[in-house]
């Protein structure tokens, strides 16, 4: 790789004042990248090109006009195939130049004729283009005619691939490579068909722009789009070479920039992200001291609430100072006058104040250095017109404070690191607050440990709904982020991924801060390679969404296939919908410490057609074959039962509504402890008179409470087994409670099959044996 010889071509159109290269400057960027170019000369006239062409191999040559002003010259008939004769190829030329008059041409290329097939898979299209949110980014799919088609009719990841060099690696181009369709193609994967090449040619080729995309990007290279590589010679000499380069040339995006690293190398990065002082999350995520602005002293108010919550959580009331001028303490804190009047820098500053009145305050905690970090609750900030002036002076401040940074003995300096705006800040267990200002009533939250569960989401909404949809679980970690002013959710997730202790990150995000993305596709790729699991949505995906996001939350929206495949490839579930994410949650947070990595399933159920609905969602799963001593257990819990007669012993197991709760829990126990099976799915309809599911109702005395009932005996269950499992509660709302008291004792619970195969299909997915 020259990536001085790319710099050079590079710099010198730039110095022209233009925005591309030609297609010669294209071609020689890639012969610097060491990849195979057509032999080609540039003549000035037609005058001069009958006497080049008698210098090329071949009965004909290709002719192209060279001009930085005409980017699609097939388009514009500026591609000429030609009879390699002086007269011919003079001709050609000369009807261009009359074509072309005035354009800015810079001349005419003739060029090697290349001979290739032109047919599915030999002609391949490789680009890369510089993203605000994800950095340098590599496509590798089919070229020529066949792009776009393929691209849309093929599903996700079989005709096109992304790949960041920021985790793309030799072994992760060849496993995305062995699910693509041109893989398949030309590596002889089709019935009847010869492999066209030899193995690692592509791997090969996509490698080669991932190791350039970053040096192409410091070139000034936004966008380099090679169409076709076409697939010439056969068996072990076949190789691509490149038949058209397209290069747009341009400043970074905004809130990029080229920074010299200590080395001496260069590197694109985000200069406002690398002066945040992020050591200082430590203290934001625990701190020992903490002060509070905007709580009423005599009405419950937001202020009141979170004060109260920290107070009940056990944080020290001598280390919690309330900025209030009319009270000497409240709740047993004290209260000082202003910022000014606080005793200590203290590790954390909660700011609930009106909009209008936070930038000040803010400011004012700046200027006077006497706060670590600080979450600010109130929206206004950045994404509604017109509040520009409203944040210029605390902008200004923290630009001051950054610019200054820690000092020699003094890691404090470089001022505070912010939360939000707009956000329902952090609760966290081991820092002992809570700022998700919601009435304990309408959000009650479980008691004991903390789950080993991280949920950064950059709606605040977003992340109490999910908390009210999931009572059982109790995050050790929720941090809402935003608008992202200033910490971002990659600046989070970076930080939580150090803690081994956590096991499962939820991500909900609506848009990426400049290289944002970058940073969470490595935190993420970190968590997964430590066989964690990362839950991702991602939202403002259409361009309404998008709009839609950035119109509360001033996001950057990206472009979500890149997005779904870069976080796929790091190892991410990312969920195409919120029930998915939802069931993924409930999956990897009951399901944690099971057994993980068997893909055959045990399965009952009481009615027929969701044991056929079981059977057809399986997805990755097998319907296990149980063992004869399972059958033998079987058939006597049917006897038992008195269905010996109506059920026969095969998987899935059909008790029909006959069945009991005793016999629905020694069925399925019997299923669970059979070594052939590897993960169970119990499917519930409970309006049978035969099981204790109802609860109690103005008619009818509950019995869903008993001990001996379905919901107590499925706890027991799940607590002493090892292996995964989940349950189906297909019935309308009368049956909350069940699936509610189901999920109370640790049993993952859905509302049909197919959800409860999809999320089990999650759990039993790419990550093999690692355990959550």
């Amino acid at each position: 790789m020259d990536e001085s010889r790319i710099r050079g071509i590079a710099s010198r159109a730039m110095a022209e004042g233009r925005s591309a290269l030609t297609e010669l400057e294209g071609m020689e960027v890639l012969e610097a990248m060491g990849l195979e170019t057509p032999r080609r000369l540039l003549v000035r006239s037609a005058s001069e090109a009958g006497a080049a062409a008698a210098g090329f191999p071949g009965s004909k040559v290709v002719i192209k006009v060279v001009s930085a002003a005409i980017l699609h010259k097939t388009e514009a008939g500026g591609v000429r195939i030609a009879r390699n004769s002086p007269f011919e190829v003079a001709a050609a030329v000369a009807d261009m130049e009359a074509r072309f008059s005035g354009l800015g041409v810079e001349g005419y290329s003739i060029n090697e004729l290349v001979p290739f097939e032109p047919s599915l898979g030999r002609e391949i299209l490789v680009g890369f283009r510089l993203a605000p949110d994800f950095g340098p980014i590599v496509s590798f799919g089919f070229g020529g005619i066949y792009a776009e088609y393929m691209a849309n009719v093929f599903r996700p990841g079989s005709a096109t691939i992304f790949l960041s060099p920021a985790t793309a690696g030799r072994e992760l181009v060849e496993r995305e490579l062995s699910r693509n369709a041109l893989q398949t193609i030309l590596s002889g994967g089709l019935r009847g068909t010869e492999a066209a090449i030899g193995p690692g040619v592509l791997a090969d080729l996509a490698m080669a722009f991932v190791r350039a995309a970053p040096i192409l990007a410091k070139a000034g290279i936004l966008e380099f789009e090679v169409n076709p590589f076409a697939l010439t010679g056969t068996g072990g000499s076949a190789r691509f070479v490149a038949l058209d380069a397209l290069a747009k040339l341009g400043p970074l995006p905004a809130g990029l920039a080229l920074i010299d690293s200590p080395g001496g190398e260069s590197r694109i990065a985000n200069p406002k992200a690398e002066a945040r002082p992020l050591a200082k999350l430590e203290r934001l995520l625990k701190p020992s001291s903490a002060a509070i602005v905007g709580v009423s002293g005599k009405s419950v108010n937001n202020g009141r609430i979170i004060l109260r919550n920290m107070l009940k959580n056990g944080f020290d009331p001598a280390r919690i100072y309330v900025v209030k001028t009319d009270a000497a303490e409240i709740e047993g804190c004290r209260c000082v006058i202003d910022v000014a009047s606080l005793p200590e820098k203290v590790d954390l500053f909660i700011l609930v104040v009106p909009a209008s009145s936070a930038p000040a305050v803010l400011a004012e905690l700046v200027e006077s250095d006497k706060a670590e970090s600080v979450i600010v609750i109130p929206g206004g900030f950045e994404e509604k017109a017109g509040t520009e002036t409203i944040t210029g002076r605390m902008s200004a401040a923290l630009e001051r404070s950054r610019a200054r940074g820690p000092t020699a003995g003094d890691a404090s300096g470089g001022g505070p690191i912010i939360v939000g705006g707009n956000c329902l800040g952090i609760l966290s267990a081991p820092g002992r607050y809570n700022t998700l200002f919601i009435p304990e009533h309408k959000l009650p939250r479980r008691a004991g440990a903390p789950d080993p569960v991280a949920l950064v989401s950059q709606s605040g909404a977003f992340a109490i709904t999910r908390l009210s949809k999931h009572p059982r679980l109790a995050p050790e970690y929720v941090v809402t982020c935003g608008n992202q002013m200033d910490a971002t959710v990659g600046d989070f997730l970076e930080r939580l991924a150090e803690d081994e202790s956590i096991r499962v990150f939820a991500v909900y995000i609506e848009g990426f801060k400049p290289l944002d993305g970058e940073k969470i596709l490595r935190a993420c790729a970190r968590i997964t390679s430590s066989c964690r699991t990362v839950i991702l949505y991602r939202a403002g995906r259409s361009e309404a969404g998008a709009a839609a996001s950035a119109s509360h939350t001033a996001s950057i929206a990206g472009d979500y296939p890149v997005t779904r495949a870069l976080f796929t490839q790091a190892g991410a579930i990312v969920a195409e919908s919120l029930d998915e994410f939802d069931d993924a949650l409930s999956a990897f947070t009951l399901l944690r410490g099971k057994e993980r990595g068997g893909r055959r399933l045990g399965a009952l159920s009481n009615a027929g057609f969701e044991c056929v609905a079981a059977a057809d969602n399986l997805g990755v799963l097998e319907l296990a074959s149980f063992a004869p001593k399972t059958k033998a257990r079987l058939a006597a819990a049917f006897e038992k039962a008195g269905i010996g007669e109506i059920v026969d012993v095969h998987n899935p197991v059909d008790l029909t509504p006959m069945a009991d709760d005793e016999a629905y829990e020694e069925c399925f126990r019997a299923i669970l402890d059979d070594p052939e099976v590897d993960c169970g799915l119990a499917g519930i309809v409970p309006l049978t008179a035969a099981l204790h599911s109802l609860d109690s109702g103005p008619d009818y005395a509950g019995d869903l409470g008993r001990e001996d009932g379905l919901a107590a005996r499925y706890g027991r269950l799940m607590a002493q087994t090892t292996k995964p499992w989940v349950a189906v509660v297909d019935s309308g709302p009368l049956f909350d409670p069940l699936a509610r008291a189901l999920e109370s004792r640790g049993v993952p619970t859905f509302r049909s099959a197919d959800r409860a195969l999809a999320a089990l299909n999650l759990w039993s997915g790419p990550m093999g044996t690692c355990l959550p």
